[in-house]
């Protein structure tokens, strides 16, 4: 029979207990206490033997650590980061710090080897007469191995295996510190925990979790913030004083322990730990932003940061370069320029509000280098659509993290007067614009492909800004005449047009391929302000296109440094593009730009204003700085156009190119370019663009005979014969083709735009 009374587990049913717990006192039982129990007396040294405790080297991959980005001159503007951390040297580490830590975790660090004997020993004895695992026995050396395996784990399986409570595990965790305490000194082993380990509330690392507690650096903790941090690496989740007011009241008694145990073992007085004790917690509470949303300039951020996601320089792969964002330690210096920025901020504000549906963007760029200044945007970026904010990038393509951009308006127009010179054009060559214009049949127009795009059944009548009569690549371009630049695109051919706008690097919002259809001087293509300002850019560096750039130098967390500089090419003939600029510069003095003025030294743009007003554009530059301002409603451009709107305050019964665009433009490049030298645009070559050849204007007709002008053209103050002599030119066209537009006239309407 049985004898009755308590249970009592033998000491080696407690150590196997200990064993499959997992801890390092059941382990280490298995090396150390076994023989004893058994009888045999054996050594811990054979004990460890027995196991096959050898030294196993342990990769150590790089500690995730934040990305910066700065502005042009050097200062923040914003951070990526997967964990927010920021590495230290142990001497940036207040010595009060450190010895908080080992006196509550490690307290004979400096005088035992990879493995604790004594102090596991003890956690053994205390784990077996309690009949339970109440404490553990790891070195500060083991915890680091933990670390580093749980921070290279990939995926969550792999996490879970890193603290899996397995034999196995564990010894291949004794074996991976007895080669770090190889590998490098105690000072070293400690410099790395103390940046390895998570302290809570979003901290890892001592030099994270001091400015995040206590809003100030490692290096200037006192006794009581220590013991605080000290006492939070054992179980973070608990004591994490960012969960409320009980998470905050465990890492309070957390904090209390530590002090005592400083004082135990004689690491601070009695009175010391007392008086450290009295002091309230102290949590800061300090913010740690991350990402865009956080930043000062949210449109530019996004930009930089889906460049770098675009960039194969900065991995092979989408998620290489997403890890090395969120993870590399890069310090990432950017072309945006502060002044510049809030010039384009100040400006947009002045004529709209952030709570306006209609959103004003404005992007500014360096024309040569294709350096991103500036960009800015009406509406505040963010998720809270009850405060209006818009989530995606208004400035930029969707590569970018744009949207799908708004249609171009006439400030395509730019790019056939551009073609048109390229093609030998001179400046006072033209045609009779009527009021109306109608393709005079399929081919009048055809794509790249070759393909019949003409509409014959498509009317482009002139606005109200644009009249008719006869006008040259001066007038038609100062007037912004639709029936004037359908006759210039039809002479100068569509395609080439085309082509010459994607040398110039125009590209639709989305991604798409040009839209090639008779319209398309019209601006009926969905851009972006990005995209229409380093267009016009090319203008102002006299013919050199550059791509865009964001992005100059990166230097990595070991001080290696990577620098971007522009990627240029010649794309048009350097007199041609001072051709354009020549014109240009009209539409300030002598166009649609009038009412609003010039900005007191060299400047050239085009307003654009589309049909239905959906949108509202003006492009412009110097050549010291281009820009591009853009208006639209987000919410959908047809549905929601600029008719009967109230933005900034004030009605507009129409909103054209020159309403608002223009203004902004105006103001923020006046305020941008403040103390930068004006320079001038180059003289143009009147031998090879003044003049005409032989579209020249018709002579006025005499008026001693009073006939109906047979002698050399018609009579430009008679509207019919402006019209026939138009259609006689013109040609007639065979009809037979059909338009090639494969249905997405009427899927996607593509409506000629205006001024």
């Amino acid at each position: 029979m049985q004898a009755q009374g308590k249970d009592r587990s033998s000491p080696i049913l407690n150590v196997i207990k200990l064993i499959a717990a997992g801890s390092a006192a059941g382990v280490l039982a298995a090396a150390v206490a076994l023989p004893a129990v058994g009888g045999a007396g054996v050594s811990a040294k054979s004990g460890m033997e027995m196991l096959d405790l050898k030294p196993e080297d342990l990769a150590e991959p790089p500690l995730s650590e934040r990305t910066v980005l700065l502005d042009a001159n050097g200062d923040q503007i914003a951070q990526f980061y997967f964990e927010n951390r920021q590495s230290v040297t142990l001497d940036k580490v207040a010595p009060i710090m450190q010895k908080a830590l080992i006196a509550i975790e490690d307290f004979r660090f400096y005088q035992h080897g990879p493995i604790d004997i004594e102090g596991t020993t003890r956690a053994l004895i205390k784990n077996l007469t309690t009949g339970g695992v109440t404490q553990g026995g790891s070195s500060i050396t083991q915890q680091y191995v933990k670390q580093v395996l749980v921070n290279s784990a990939e995926t969550p399986e792999e996490q879970a295996a890193a603290i899996a409570p397995t034999i196995s595990r564990k010894l291949a965790e004794l074996r991976y510190a007895m080669a770090i305490e190889k590998k490098y000194t105690k000072d070293q082993i400690l410099e790395r925990y103390l940046n390895i380990a998570y302290f809570g509330a979003g901290a890892h690392g001592i030099q994270a979790a001091a400015k995040r507690f206590f809003d100030k650096p490692a290096s200037k903790l006192t006794l009581a913030q220590a013991a605080t941090l000290a006492g939070a690496v054992q179980n973070p989740a608990r004591t994490d004083p960012n969960v409320g007011p009980k998470s905050r009241a465990l890492l309070l008694e957390r904090r209390n322990v530590v002090l005592d145990r400083m004082a135990e073992i004689g690491t601070i007085t009695k009175a010391e730990a007392a008086d450290a004790k009295a002091k309230k917690l102290g949590w800061k509470d300090v913010p740690f932003p991350g990402g865009c949303e956080e930043s000062e300039y949210p449109y530019f951020c996004l930009y930089v940061q889906n460049e770098i996601l675009l960039n194969a320089d900065f991995g092979k792969t989408a998620k290489d370069r997403l890890k090395l964002l969120q993870r590399g330690g890069l310090t990432i210096k950017t072309t945006i320029d502060p002044k510049m920025q809030k010039a384009s901020e100040k400006a947009i504000k002045k004529y709209v509000s952030p709570k306006d549906k209609p959103v004003a963007a404005q992007a500014m760029i360096v024309p040569g280098t294709g350096e991103i200044k500036a960009m800015a945007a009406s509406r505040k970026y963010g998720n809270n659509k009850k405060k209006n904010e818009i989530s995606y990038n208004l400035v930029a393509d969707m590569a970018h993290g744009g949207g799908p951009g708004f249609q171009q308006g006439s400030t395509a127009k730019a790019y056939t007067l551009a073609t048109a010179l390229e093609e030998g054009l001179k400046f006072n060559d033209g045609f009779p614009s009527p009021a109306g214009y109608t393709a005079s049949g399929y081919s009048a127009f055809k794509n790249c492909k070759g393909k019949n795009v003409g509409d014959p059944s498509h009317e482009v009548r002139n606005s109200s800004e644009g009249g008719g009569g006869f006008k040259t690549l001066q007038t038609g371009t100062w007037g912004s005449v639709n029936t004037f630049f359908m006759r210039l695109e039809q002479e100068v051919g569509l395609c080439k047009v085309v082509k010459l706008s994607k040398r110039l690097g125009l590209k639709r919002a989305d991604g798409d391929d040009l839209r090639e259809f008779e319209t398309f001087t019209l601006g009926i293509n969905e851009v972006d302000p990005v995209t229409v300002a380093n267009s016009y850019a090319v203008f102002g560096a006299r013919g050199k296109y550059c791509q865009p750039l964001a992005v100059t130098e990166v230097k990595d967390r070991y001080g290696e440094v990577m620098r971007f500089k522009p990627k240029c090419s010649q794309v048009m003939d350097e007199e041609v593009a001072d051709a354009v600029s020549a014109v240009l510069e009209g539409v300030f003095t002598k166009g649609t730009m009038t009412g609003v003025g010039g900005i007191g030294r060299d400047a050239a743009g085009k307003t654009g204003t589309t049909d239905g007003y959906t949108a509202a554009w003006f492009a412009g530059y110097t050549p010291n700085l281009a820009s591009a301002v853009s208006l639209g409603d987000p919410r959908g451009a047809f549905a929601h156009d600029l008719v009967g709107v109230t933005i900034g305050g004030q009605y507009y019964g129409y909103v054209y190119g020159a309403s608002i665009s223009g203004p902004i433009w105006k103001d923020s490049m006046m305020a941008a370019l403040k103390g930068v030298e004006a320079a001038k645009f180059h003289p143009v070559d009147q031998s090879r663009f003044g003049g005409c050849t032989d579209e020249c204007a018709p002579k006025p007709k005499k008026k001693d005979k009073g006939d109906d002008g047979d002698e050399g053209g018609p009579d430009v103050g008679d509207p019919s014969d402006l019209a026939d002599w138009f259609d006689d030119r013109r040609g007639d066209g065979n009809g037979d083709n059909d338009r090639g537009q494969n249905g997405d006239w009427g899927d996607n309407p593509l409506l000629p735009a205006r001024n």
